[in-house]
């Protein structure tokens, strides 16, 4: 597979295969389509309604749940992209909603200004990571769908609906983070900043201290995040914090030792070994635990934020109680200690404030996220089962776009406000023309 987000592959008598990054969703639409305008998206949902085909837009693929699968229309947004407009005195940016994160970032950063926050890969799309709820680490600041201040809409009539807190607010509530059930979106309106400078400080540290001082950590410091390195006692912490600049990235060998040899070249050969013989993985992951050093570099906020991942995986993540988070991590490491479990993949632990999105992992709660990964090929079900079995004994929520098992029952216990959705679902799209079967499984029917 192409270093491409998203694969299609023709069938010699039949329509294109879709296969999502991970290489764990596949599905065979009808027909995909490509709209060059937002007029021809509606005529397109308008159409599919009369032929009696279900619609999904799909962004670049990096969910690892079917929440875009379809058999039937397969909109793919990437010709509706670019920014729309800047309104530097309300502080936002309206932008197309097939427009990759990456290309965001840096058109901003050449306006002189920024997102306050973000997750840590930027190949998807507004849309897609908005609707599934990505997010990066954060004190005060939120996900990236909480930064959004308006966004537009194509209903399951055709309709373009604009909404924001002051118009259609009980859309906006709901559709900042909508899984593609409400409607195709076409353009979001984010609030952004003057460009800033961030200091990250990356320094390994104990599970043991890490977990004792996890409160400090967090008071302290903007966007603490930390990996642990399963089988081992070792992590690896990052601190994000605002400064004054100037910028002093690393130097251009270290940052290729660091960011491709290490994190990316060596651990895709150490995954591959591991795949090969799950019996060496303790040992790989006591050296590549040790492997990373501490540094500190200053730059903007996206060369900070994000990093290069070519090493694909498949991944669960569940957002707990931000108070229960070091109780749910040490109960998993404990499982993996005490189990024949092989895990060559660090667990991955960030945190976000509350918002007031319906559907957003930190709906209404302080926030903390544990992720796990396996190697992409590996078997990771013995592995998820477990570490959701701890996660969901904590009233987690899991990721809208990660691997998981939960349902709308769960789903109606572990959001208040679950019924507020679902009820503006049946408005809006009565006869399910955006639906699948991932939402059927997490919305009802």
């Amino acid at each position: 597979m192409a270093d491409t987000p998203t694969a299609q592959t023709a069938g010699k008598n039949g329509p294109a295969a879709w296969r999502n990054w991970a290489g764990n969703v596949t599905a065979t639409p009808t027909r995909t389509v490509t709209p060059a305008s937002v007029e021809e998206l509606r005529e397109t949902v308008r159409r599919a309604a009369q032929d009696g085909l279900r619609v999904k837009a799909v962004g670049t693929g990096h969910s690892f749940t079917a929440a875009a699968a379809t058999d039937g229309v397969l909109v793919r947004p990437q010709a509706l992209a670019g920014i729309r407009e800047i309104d530097r005195a309300a502080g936002t940016v309206t932008v197309a909603a097939g427009t990759v994160l990456k290309d965001l970032n840096a058109a901003l950063a050449g306006e002189g200004l920024s997102l306050t926050n973000m997750g840590d890969i930027m190949e998807q799309t507004v849309s897609g990571a908005t609707s599934t709820g990505t997010h990066g680490t954060g004190r005060d600041s939120a996900s990236i769908s909480a930064q959004i201040r308006g966004l537009e809409l194509v209903t399951a009539a055709g309709e373009l609906l604009t909404c924001s807190e002051k118009e259609n607010p009980e859309v906006f509530a709901a559709a900042r983070l909508g899984i593609g059930a409400l409607g195709i979106v076409t353009a979001i309106t984010f609030a952004v900043e003057p460009l800033f400078y961030l200091t990250a400080r990356e320094e390994p540290m104990g599970f043991d201290r890490v977990t004792a001082e996890f409160d400090q950590h967090f008071a302290e410091n903007e966007h603490f995040e930390f990996y642990w390195f399963p089988h081992t006692g070792n992590c690896n912490t990052k601190r994000n914090n605002r400064s004054q600049g100037p910028a002093a990235p690393p130097g251009p060998v270290s940052a290729w030792i660091e960011d491709e040899l290490l994190s990316n070249g060596l651990f895709q050969a150490v995954n591959s070994l591991g795949r090969a013989v799950p019996a060496t993985i303790p040992s790989i992951a006591r050296v590549a635990s040790r492997a990373l050093s501490a540094r500190t570099y200053t730059d903007i906020p996206y060369k900070v934020f994000t990093s290069p991942r070519r090493v694909r995986f498949v991944e669960m993540e569940y957002a707990v109680p931000r108070e229960q988070l070091v109780e749910t991590l040490r109960e998993l490491r404990a499982t993996v200690d005490r189990s024949r479990l092989r895990i060559s993949f660090p667990v991955e632990v960030r945190t976000a404030p509350a918002d007031d999105i319906t559907l957003s992992t930190a709906s209404g709660r302080d926030t903390a996220y544990i992720a796990v990964h396996m190697y992409k090929g590996t078997p990771y079900q013995a592995y998820f089962t477990a570490a959701e079995r701890i996660f969901t004994a904590h009233g987690g929520r899991p990721h809208w776009g990660k691997v998981h098992t939960r349902d709308a029952e769960y789903f109606a216990e572990a959001y208040p406000r679950f019924g507020e959705f679902t009820a503006l679902r049946d408005r809006l799209d009565p006869d399910r023309v955006f639906g699948n079967d991932y939402l059927r499984r997490v919305l009802g029917d």
